[in-house]
């Protein structure tokens, strides 16, 4: 009973992995993918950031400081040694008007950049998809390889016990027992290497879902009959055709050469000048003044001499003097020096040392090199699909070959089976045709996995969905 238990726990504690459910898995917990997606993100910010520039900044600047020594005198043009608390308040606000259009085209540029990141996004869930069927392919073709082998195997062995029989007969002799023998070992060499095989497949699948290697899963084996109805067919020139226009790397180069375009406007932006809007707010605190001027004095004359003779008395012209308060608060006086001012800036580049050319050349470099590595990841997409088109023809050719030679050499089997059976053929021959049997239908596995494995390829390059 517990051992039951035990391989019911196993059975329910193993996943059922289908083709979708490892995309889905891939897509979802894929490092790669997360930080091509973590790229998109900083593109994003970036592309915001840039839009962001064009509002105002603004920006306040206090400062507070106590300064004591020789220090000028407030309203005065002397110098006393005295202690000084102050505080000093700036803030400011600017608005760029114009600047060769560098702020729009960055936005532009960056715009572009979040779509480079979105396709290099695109482009890594496609080719971990097609790294995904590819592997599940392998491990289909080399599930069907064990099962061969496990076949192989279990005829070997019969051969085997049959050629003991008639050797303990008199009928056969050792060395026909010990080629039989071979037969044995050599098939289970055959399902060893297969299941090292579907072992190592198996791995490969789990770490493209970031899965842990430990866990036990079950890989899903659709109906074979609907793997052998695929497409084999294509004209190369059209597939070519749609995959200009689906196809990630082509977006992406695309896209890159935009960027480059996008650049060079910017570039030529630092010919033009920059103008901007600014204004200011400010107001200023001092311990030294203790006082203000609240009003004046009634207008006094005073005596100023007596003229010689006469001794009339002069006096000066009626003058007022400044009434002080005793005390000047910080609020009051920090309000009093408030003022304002706001205006326009227009900074003109004359000569920057030729780096504005530079920009702009290097610039117009970089975007004739985009174009060039556009035009080169379009050479290389044709000839790659122009190579699986043949790779898919010939793979059909392949599966229809090896099966007619899987078909002849079961056929020719089961003859001399039944002559070595009847004692008409000798051991050589009968496990020369069992050895062209096993070959024969490894080789067929193969190849009708392959292609269709090129078929989807094509799929592939179409921009459809690969399905099993």
């Amino acid at each position: 009973m517990l051992c039951l238990a035990l391989l019911a726990f196993k059975a329910q504690a193993q996943q059922v992995i289908s083709l979708q459910k490892a995309v889905d898995l891939t897509l979802q917990n894929n490092l790669t993918i997360k930080q091509a997606q973590l790229t998109e993100a900083l593109a994003n910010e970036d592309y915001n950031q840039a839009k962001y520039n064009q509002l105002p900044s603004l920006s306040a600047n206090p400062n507070a400081g106590y300064n004591f020594g020789r220090t000028p005198v407030a309203g005065q043009y002397v110098y006393a040694n005295q202690s000084n608390f102050s505080v000093n308040g700036t803030a400011s606000l600017q608005v760029t008007l114009y600047q060769g259009g560098q702020l729009r085209n960055q936005i532009l540029q960056n715009r572009l950049t979040l779509d480079v990141d979105k396709t290099s996004t695109a482009k890594v869930k496609n080719d971990l998809l097609l790294n995904v069927v590819t592997d599940y392919l392998t491990i289909l073709t080399d599930q069907d390889l064990v099962i061969a082998a496990k076949q192989q195997i279990d005829l070997a062995k019969i051969t085997l016990d049959r050629t003991q029989k008639n050797f303990e007969a008199g009928n056969q002799t050792r060395a026909d027992v010990a080629q039989a023998d071979a037969q044995v070992s050599t098939a289970e060499l055959n399902l060893t290497t297969a299941q090292n095989q579907v072992d190592l497949a198996v791995l490969i699948l789990k770490q493209y879902m970031e899965m842990d290697p430990t866990t036990p899963i079950t890989v899903v084996k659709p109906d074979i009959s609907k793997l052998t109805d695929v497409r084999t067919v294509y004209d190369a020139n059209e597939v070519i055709k749609t995959a200009f226009l689906v196809n990630p790397d082509i977006k992406l180069a695309e896209l890159q050469q935009q960027t480059y375009a996008q650049a060079v406007k910017i570039a030529r932006g630092n010919y033009f000048p920059v103008l901007t809007l600014f204004g200011n707010l400010q107001s200023s605190y001092s311990s030294v003044v203790t006082s203000k001027v609240t009003g004046n004095t009634a207008p006094v004359s005073s005596p100023i001499g007596t003229v010689v003779g006469t001794q009339q008395q002069v006096v000066s012209l009626p003058q007022s003097e400044p009434i002080l308060s005793n005390s000047y608060p910080f609020l009051s006086q920090f309000g009093d020096n408030f003022n304002q001012s706001f205006g326009v800036s227009l900074q003109i580049p004359i000569f920057n040392h030729y780096t504005a050319r530079t920009s702009v050349r290097k610039a117009k470099l970089n975007y004739e090199n985009a174009q060039l590595t556009t035009q080169l990841a379009k050479n290389t997409l044709s000839k790659t699909i122009i190579q699986a088109v043949l790779d898919l023809q010939s793979a059909q050719k392949s599966y229809v070959s090896s099966t007619q030679t899987y078909n002849s050499n079961k056929e020719a089997l089961n003859i001399t089976k039944q002559r070595y059976d009847a004692g008409l053929v000798n051991t050589l021959d009968y496990n020369t045709a069992l050895t062209n049997y096993n070959k024969s239908q490894n080789d067929m596995i193969e190849a009708q996995y392959q292609m269709i494995f090129r078929s989807k390829v094509i799929d592939y390059y179409l921009g459809n969905t690969i399905v099993l």
